[in-house]
């Protein structure tokens, strides 16, 4: 009989390979999984952590997990160490903290293809799951770029055209090598580019840094839900970049 195994961010690809023979099921406890308000997990964690890792902790405490494995090495983040500990001590599961240093490349095609950016997006997050190459997928030429980390709520992606090409950890995730700085440094200074965080991640420091040397780009962050003047920051950037909005842009 299958467990129900939560993953954090990206486990090393021996432990999706064991997970995978074993024909467990695996549950994305980055994303949300379950309908309760993320406040309760504030007895627990910090209302300043990223409302990832809060997302994580509210998943855990009401799935029914048979054990967690949750990347706290460079390839997630400090903060997510000391989430480990904190599950460690509520579940009565196994939680295995792990490191991903794993350097083989297995590309990004979806990064670069044409699709809607929700749909991409979704599709790179769910391949973490799977320790299969990814299936060939040509590129598209790029209208505008997203760079940073998938967001809380999916919904912000639909902000963007069908022609969008991913950056930042999101590429580094498909790419299966969460850990690649210089990948994850990666811009195209040719094309307008939003750099994405959510609020009280590390990474919005990088964003900052990348956004402020790249010649058409816009820094944003959100916390648990994007709220809409930070929708309309994104709309007016690509409007004014001469991007419409949303699916309705077709650029060959």
């Amino acid at each position: 009989m299958s467990r129900l195994i939560g993953i954090v961010g990206v486990p090393p690809l021996a432990i999706i390979e064991k997970i995978n023979r074993d024909g467990d099921r695996i549950v994305d406890l980055d994303e949300p999984q379950v309908r309760a308000p993320i406040d309760q997990t504030a007895a627990y964690i910090p209302r300043v952590y990223c409302a990832i890792l809060r997302t994580v902790l509210l998943n855990s405490l009401h799935l029914p997990l048979e054990h967690v494995y949750i990347d706290v090495g460079p390839g997630k983040c400090d903060c997510a160490l000391h989430v480990a500990g904190i599950l460690a001590d509520l579940l009565h599961v196994p939680v295995t903290p792990t490191r991903n240093q794993d350097t083989r490349s297995f590309g990004y095609p979806l990064c670069t293809s044409r699709m809607p950016l929700m749909e991409k997006v979704s599709r790179i997050t769910k391949g973490v799951q799977s320790a299969a190459p990814h299936a060939p997928i040509p590129p598209c030429q790029p209208s505008c770029g997203f760079w940073g980390v998938p967001p809380r709520d999916f919904a912000l992606l639909d902000l963007f055209p069908e022609t969008t090409h991913v950056f930042g950890w999101t590429r580094c995730m498909e790419n299966k090598t969460p850990a690649d700085l210089e990948l994850e440094h990666v811009v195209d200074p040719s094309i307008p580019m939003v750099f994405f965080s959510q609020s009280f991640c590390a990474k919005s420091a990088l964003a900052k840094r990348l956004a402020d040397r790249h010649p058409r780009a816009i820094a944003v962050d959100c916390d648990v839900t994007p709220s809409s003047s930070t929708r309309a920051k994104i709309e007016a950037f690509l409007e004014l970049s001469g991007i419409v909005p949303g699916r309705k842009t077709r650029t060959p």
